[in-house]
């Protein structure tokens, strides 16, 4: 089953990463957060917005 995981770095600063089933990295927060709701909020921004959206085609 695909997870979101929430950790500190070595900034202390909160993070997400999604990992696949096989436990690769799908996706990452891409900053840290001062809190873990922080975090929390970025994942539920994602889960909330990701279905929906559509696939844009830059290479043309």
């Amino acid at each position: 089953m695909a997870v979101f995981k929430i950790y500190k770095d070595s900034k202390k600063e909160y993070r997400w990463r999604f990992r696949a089933a096989n436990n690769k990295i799908i996706a990452d927060s891409g900053e840290g957060y001062v809190s873990w709701q922080g975090a929390k909020d970025g994942i539920d921004f994602v889960k909330k917005y990701a279905e929906s959206a559509e696939v844009k085609d830059l290479t043309k």
